[in-house]
C-alpha cells in the first residue's frame, strides 16, 4: 500500500514536470485583447470611373468604446501611380480625434480623395484605407474601383412643362431640373438657340442673379429657370428654343416649344390725326378715317358704327371690312350730317370699329357754324340800314 501511493506521487511530480516543460516550450501566453470598436467605412465603397477622373469618398469613422482616441490616416494599399489625401472639413488631413461612444451622426467631417491617371488601364482596382489608433485599436476599409472608359451614367437636362403658350407680350418662366450623373462634380456651360430679337436668361433656383454656367456634383441635381423672352415683333406660330448644357464629359439638350396665340389690337383716328370737323346744319361734312390693325393677326368682319346727336346722320362708304391683315392701315370715308335745327357750336360724335375679338373708339368734335354768304348778306343789309339813315337825316335834317 505504502509502495502505490509512494507511485502515485512520483507520477503526480512526474506530471507537474511535464506541464512546466510545455508551458516553457510554448512560451509566454498572449493578452488577446478584445474588440477595439473603432471602424472606417463609407456609404459607396465600390464605385466606376473612368481614366482620369477625381473621385471622393465620404469616409465614417466610429468609436464604439468610451475611450477617447487619435487615428492616423493612410492608404495602406494604393495601385502605382495613382494619387489620394484625406480631407477633414475643408483641410487636408492626417490623423483625426475620435470621441468615445461615437455614432454615424457623430462622425467627424471626413473624406478620401483619389485621382486615377489618365492612362490607367480599364479593369478592378483596389484602394485599403486605414485608421491606425495605436493601441486603442486600428480600422481598414477596403475599397472596390471600377476603371472603365464608359460613361459611368449619362445626365440629363429636363423641363416640368417644356410647352407654354401665350401673347407677344409675354415672358415664358420653364422650370428645369438639370442632373448630374456622373461619379464626379461638373460644371456646365448653359446656352440657347432661339429666333432673332429673342432673350433667354437662366436662374439657378433659390437666387436671383443669372448664370452662364453651374457646378453639379456628383449624383446630385440643380433647378434652373430659363426665361424667354419673345422680339416684339414676333408674329402668330410655334417656335423651339433649344437649350445646351456642356460639361466636359457630356453635352445635354432641352427643347423649349413657345406658342404665340393671337394679339387682337386695331387703332382709330383721321388720316391727318385732327379729330375737330367743321359742319353746317343739315349738309354732309367728309371725314377720312385710318384704321389701323396693330396686332399680330389678321383681323376678320370689322363692322364700323356710329353715335351722334339726336336727328343726326352719319354713313360710311363701307362699313364692312372683310379682312384687315395684320399691320396694316385702311381709309375709309366718314359723312356727318348735322340736324337741319342744329345750332352754332361744338357736339360730340362717336365712331367705333370692332368685331368680336377687339374693338377701338375715337371721338370726334363736330363744329356747326353758319355759311359765310349768309353773314356777308347780313353785313350788306347793315350798310343798307347805315346808309338810309344817314341819308334821312341828312335830307331833313337841315330842316
Amino acid at each position: 500500500m505504502e509502495i502505490l501511493q509512494t507511485s502515485r506521487k512520483k507520477l503526480l511530480i512526474v506530471l507537474s514536470m511535464l506541464c512546466a516543460l510545455c508551458m516553457c516550450l510554448m512560451g509566454t501566453p498572449r493578452i488577446v485583447r478584445a474588440d477595439s470598436g473603432l471602424t472606417l467605412s463609407t456609404d459607396y465603397p465600390g464605385i466606376s470611373v473612368k481614366p482620369g477622373d477625381t473621385s471622393s469618398f465620404t469616409l465614417y469613422l466610429l468609436n464604439g468604446t468610451d475611450t477617447e482616441m487619435n487615428a492616423a490616416l493612410s492608404a495602406e494599399k494604393l495601385p502605382e501611380g495613382w494619387e489620394g489625401y484625406f480631407r477633414g472639413s475643408s483641410s487636408e488631413v492626417s490623423s483625426v480625434h475620435v470621441f468615445g461612444n461615437q455614432t454615424k451622426e457623430d462622425s467627424p467631417s471626413l473624406s478620401y480623395s483619389l485621382t486615377i491617371p489618365g492612362e490607367t488601364e480599364e479593369g478592378d482596382y483596389q484602394v485599403v484605407l486605414k485608421a491606425d489608433a495605436g493601441d486603442d485599436g486600428v480600422a481598414e476599409l477596403p475599397l472596390t474601383i471600377h476603371v472603365t472608359t464608359e460613361e459611368a451614367g449619362q445626365g440629363n437636362f429636363t423641363a416640368e412643362y417644356p410647352e407654354l403658350q401665350g401673347d407677344t407680350g409675354t415672358s415664358f418662366s420653364f422650370d428645369t431640373t438639370l442632373v448630374n450623373n456622373g461619379s464626379v462634380s461638373q460644371s456646365y456651360s448653359l446656352s440657347a438657340n432661339a429666333p432673332e430679337g429673342w432673350q433667354v436668361t437662366f436662374t439657378p433656383s433659390g437666387e436671383s442673379s443669372q448664370a452662364a454656367s453651374i457646378p453639379v456634383d456628383a449624383g446630385a441635381s440643380q433647378g434652373i429657370t430659363v426665361k424667354v423672352t419673345p422680339s416684339e415683333k414676333a408674329e402668330q406660330g410655334d417656335y423651339t428654343i433649344s437649350c445646351t448644357a456642356v460639361s466636359a464629359n457630356e453635352t445635354l439638350n432641352l427643347d423649349l416649344k413657345v406658342t404665340i396665340i393671337g394679339t387682337y389690337s386695331l387703332g382709330l383716328s383721321t388720316s391727318t390725326g385732327n379729330l375737330s370737323v367743321s359742319a353746317y346744319a343739315n349738309e354732309e361734312a367728309k371725314v377720312t378715317l385710318s384704321i389701323q390693325n396693330t396686332g399680330n393677326v389678321d383681323l376678320n368682319n370689322l363692322q364700323l358704327s356710329s353715335s351722334a346727336s339726336t336727328d343726326w346722320n352719319v354713313r360710311f362708304d363701307e362699313t364692312t371690312i372683310d379682312t384687315l391683315e395684320a399691320g396694316t392701315t385702311k381709309e375709309i370715308t366718314a359723312y356727318i350730317q348735322p340736324s337741319e335745327d342744329a345750332i352754332i357750336g361744338d357736339y360730340v360724335t362717336s365712331i367705333t370699329i370692332s368685331n368680336d375679338q377687339t374693338s377701338a373708339q375715337t371721338d370726334l368734335r363736330v363744329s356747326v357754324k353758319n355759311h359765310t354768304t349768309w353773314g356777308v348778306a347780313a353785313i350788306a343789309i347793315i350798310v343798307i340800314l347805315v346808309v338810309g339813315l344817314a341819308a334821312i337825316i341828312r335830307k331833313y335834317g337841315r330842316r
